[in-house]
């Protein structure tokens, strides 16, 4: 008998395409980032939306965007996807509506999971957050994601590096991948360096999980990534 090929369960609304700078696409490129259907053990489903980009997500988040990808969720809902997720974790200021519109399980961000790692360490316990962008990240974003309080979250921004913000500032040019791969885990170990007391690592950026092994081995610590909350929302549906 044939093989049955599994439908795709998952619909991941991606940056419009032609929209992602050249470094940005050389990390889509690595197994463990959100774009890359490498990084599933299972079939995923990818939606380019309409004028969503670094401007209307990340920088100034534009209701007109997310009209339009509220409209394409619930087409890939009529479609039979079961769960919608997005590939920039500053969607997360769209949770609460992509949620409602969608009527099905929504992830906007892998900021969800902070209060969730919030409850495994304790509420007093120390997390550290490493985002794309600190200064863009803004209590709203957090507020969506169900972070009530910022007490004990240490939030540090990729802003900082030279090699990554080329990829904002030349975004027709090649980036360096190792460079890349140097700015992420000195940015964790400044994060322990500067808070000794953090117990987990959640990584905001879609980008990211690629060095999430790496962040684990040096500094001991769990690390919560897109792709743990895809996998895990994956094995409840």
């Amino acid at each position: 008998m044939p093989a049955v090929i599994e439908a795709a369960k998952i619909g991941v609304l991606c940056w419009e395409t032609g929209q992602v700078p050249r470094g940005l696409l050389q990390l889509e490129a690595l197994p463990g980032n959100s774009t890359n259907p490498a990084s599933y053990g299972y079939p995923v489903s990818f939606h380019p939306v309409r004028g969503a980009n670094v401007h209307t997500i990340l920088e100034n988040p534009d209701p007109d965007v997310l009209q339009t990808m509220m409209a394409d969720a619930a087409a890939m809902v009529s479609q039979g996807i079961k769960a919608i997720t997005t590939s920039c974790g500053f969607n997360a200021i769209f949770q609460r509506e992509l949620a409602q519109a969608a009527g099905v399980p929504v992830l906007t961000s892998s900021l969800l999971q902070v209060p969730f790692v919030r409850l495994l360490h304790g509420p007093r316990s120390e997390i550290g957050i490493i985002t794309a962008n600190a200064r863009a990240l803004g209590p709203q974003h957090l507020a969506a994601a169900g972070i009530a309080s910022m007490d004990g979250l240490h939030i540090l921004g990729l802003e900082q590096c030279p090699e990554w913000n080329r990829m904002f500032a030349e975004p027709n040019a090649d980036i360096a991948l190792e460079l890349i791969e140097q700015e992420v885990l000195g940015t964790a170990r400044r994060a322990l360096e500067q808070h000794p007391g953090i117990r987990a690592f959640v990584l905001e950026c879609t980008d990211l999980p690629p060095y999430s092994e790496a962040i684990r081995r040096e500094s001991g610590l769990p690390v919560f990534d897109f792709i743990t909350m895809v996998n895990y929302l994956h094995s409840t549906i």
